[in-house]
């Protein structure tokens, strides 16, 4: 994922993961024999009161470049274009402005901070909903762009971020969007959850089904 004379664009929603993300690639270039430089990027969506400051702050503190791209995406989502199903278009839209401010800067890598469980939830979304045997990969490369996606913390469960997020030692941002905890993603995880209940292992057996299946480029 990460070559020596790497820039690397995070990309910063304020929210549990990305802190997670950020906070443990800056930690990563204290002892990685590969060295890389980190920027974090920010978006605002045109909706709520999202004060990324403490995000600011804490960038200064721990010595990262910090860029907030002003973007209107959440009044394209809903108020242009009144999506009654807008998480997909507004997560395209995030992702191309993400790209757009990572090239401006001079980054060949972007960062996202999905991890197993997301592998996991969008595996069974896909085949739910699309009908396709479908997730995100560790690592994409983006032609049009010429741009690398990789994700760290691809083998990191959601309640080892929890954990740490409750630690303090990194700010949390309220996410405005008004969909937020409440998208076909949060029912897939509300699932999975009562699934477990029965079958304890059932996150580690999808996950293996994903690597042993080669789906989109996985390999065990």
């Amino acid at each position: 994922m990460i070559e020596d004379g790497d820039k690397i664009a995070v990309g910063v929603s304020g929210g549990k993961d990305s802190m997670t993300l950020l906070t443990g690639l800056k930690q990563l270039q204290r002892f990685f024999p590969k060295k890389f430089e980190i920027e974090a990027i920010s978006l605002t969506m045109g909706i709520g009161n999202m004060d990324f400051t403490p995000v600011a702050d804490y960038c200064r503190k721990i010595g990262v470049n910090y860029t907030v791209e002003e973007t209107m995406i959440g009044k394209i989502v809903f108020e242009i274009r009144q999506e009654q199903n807008p998480c997909s278009m507004c997560a395209n839209l995030r992702r191309g402005a993400l790209h757009n401010v990572a090239k401006k800067l001079g980054c060949n890598k972007v960062a996202l901070g999905h991890h197993k469980d997301d592998a996991i939830e969008t595996l069974l979304l896909s085949t739910f909903y699309e009908g396709r045997i479908h997730t995100f990969s560790p690592v994409t490369y983006l032609t049009k762009k010429d741009l690398y996606l990789i994700r760290p913390l691809i083998y990191t469960e959601e309640s080892q971020i929890k954990c740490l997020a409750k630690s303090g030692m990194f700010p949390i941002v309220k996410n405005p969007c008004k969909y937020d905890g409440n998208t076909k993603r949060q029912y897939i995880k509300d699932l999975i959850y009562e699934l477990q209940k029965d079958k304890r292992d059932i996150k580690s057996n999808l996950f293996g089904a994903i690597k042993r299946a080669k789906v989109d480029g996985w390999h065990e």
